[in-house]
């Protein structure tokens, strides 16, 4: 039992942490999502054409592809106190270069940068999260962080478009790289890997049951272990389909498509991407604590995953969108997404608990590789489809649907990888 002030001091430690991690996350999703608003603001800048636009945001996803398994090692090894610190500083000086870049390959170092320093947040939130709460409550804190970093995405959509009409681009993200850097510095003063750190019994430990034991070994044979695991790999693959698409589409091309193909002044495009990613956030949240609570995962992530997929029939097909079906539909769309958040946990459920960074990085790769490819091919293929520079002539339904195609195909082949999911029962299978 904890005496009174130890509970305190427990109480302090791991809301600070988490508070702090999630504001990190919050700021990882603005930035995931930020180009999609600001688009037409870069295209004419830069004078960028719809691959080199769709190069530019993907910079961010494609560092953040290749960090998550370093991520995964660096946290189960190093601890993510240190992780954290030293990404907030990597992005806060992306964002400032980003915000100051005088040449398309300047903003993409600073976008490389951002991403390199933002690759190491979510992972690092995992293992604090499996480390400062009950295993129990895992797919629920997920969820909890999923929506809390969503309202860096919803900032990115129409309050980003709003503050566009006072102040530059530009000098939104300097003062975003300001904020990160004293997010970093914050996060090393409060943030503890774990209880022991700070002299607590793990949560286990509080419940009357054997801690995890520690990693053993080398970390190369902890990762080999992972990767060996056929469990871990349906999660990829779910992650890639559905995730990649998501963040392909609601980071990117959402806005594009509503004003060329609808019509859509930027208001009512980001209006939509604020009901796709509100949708997101709340889905993530109940469908993670619905998981826990009925102690399934698979039903859960196929329903969600079958969701997602119809949603995006009627835009590949061009269906008109008046503003109470076309708001219900990117709803919808946001909500079945959601369902990929729940692979997490299963990654972690089917390994060791010391490899959850490992496991969880892993199979979050295959979301940000998945966007990383398809936000320039999609814009690839649109240019391709319309023969014209996307500076000077708008692009229609017919040049946009061989792009949206793409990614309805990708996100069926996630919706497939969901039936491959192994069902844990909001355990760990693995025991260690």
């Amino acid at each position: 039992m904890l005496t009174a002030t130890q509970k305190i001091h427990y109480f302090r430690l791991r809301w600070a942490a988490f508070s702090l991690v999630a504001l990190a996350y919050i700021l990882s999703f603005f930035h995931r999502f930020a180009p999609a608003a600001i688009s037409a603001d870069l295209q004419q800048t830069f004078q960028a054409s719809g691959a080199e636009l769709g190069a530019l945001a993907a910079t961010y996803f494609y560092v953040y592809a290749v960090m998550q398994i370093p991520t995964g090692v660096l946290v189960d090894t190093l601890g993510p106190r240190r992780i954290l610190a030293i990404g907030g500083v990597v992005a806060g000086a992306g964002s400032l270069l980003f915000g100051l870049a005088d040449s398309l390959a300047v903003a993409s170092v600073g976008r490389l940068l951002v991403g390199l320093g933002v690759s190491v947040t979510f992972i690092s939130l995992l293992k604090l999260n499996a480390a400062w709460f009950h295993d129990r409550h895992f797919a629920s804190l997920t969820g909890l962080s999923i929506l809390l970093g969503n309202i860096g995405a919803l900032l990115a959509a129409s309050p980003l478009a709003w503050a566009l009409g006072f102040v530059s681009w530009r000098t939104v993200f300097v003062a975003v790289g300001g904020l990160s850097l004293g997010v970093a510095v914050l996060g090393w003063m409060m943030v503890r890997d774990h209880p022991g750190k700070a002299g607590l019994p793990s949560m286990r430990e509080l419940d009357g049951k054997t801690a995890h034991p520690p990693r053993d070994g080398h970390w190369y044979d902890g990762l080999v272990e992972v990767v060996k695991n056929r469990a871990t790999w349906p999660g990829f693959w779910v992650n890639l389909g559905m995730s990649g698409t998501f963040f392909a589409f609601g980071g990117l091309w959402a806005v594009p498509f509503l004003k060329d193909v609808y019509g859509m002044e930027r208001s009512a495009a980001t209006a939509h991407t604020s009901m796709l990613l509100a949708g997101f956030a709340l889905g993530a949240f109940f469908i993670g604590t619905l998981s826990d609570r009925i102690g399934r995962r698979k039903p859960v992530m196929v329903s969600a995953a079958l969701v997602y997929c119809l949603s995006w029939v009627p835009l590949v097909l061009g269906w008109p969108l008046t503003p109470l079906p076309g708001y219900s539909l990117f709803l919808l769309m946001g909500l079945g997404a959601s369902g990929f958040t729940l692979s997490w946990a299963c990654a972690k459920e089917v390994n060791k608990h010391a490899l959850s960074g490992m496991a969880t990085s892993v199979v979050n790769t295959g979301a940000f590789l998945g966007t990383g490819v398809m936000q320039p091919l999609a814009g690839w293929m649109i240019d391709r489809s319309a023969g014209t520079h996307p500076a000077t002539t708008a692009h229609t339904l017919a040049d946009y649907q061989a792009g949206m195609g793409m990614m309805l195909g990708v996100a069926l082949m996630g919706l497939v990888a969901t039936l491959f999911i192994q069902e844990t029962h909001c355990r760990y299978v693995n025991s260690d």
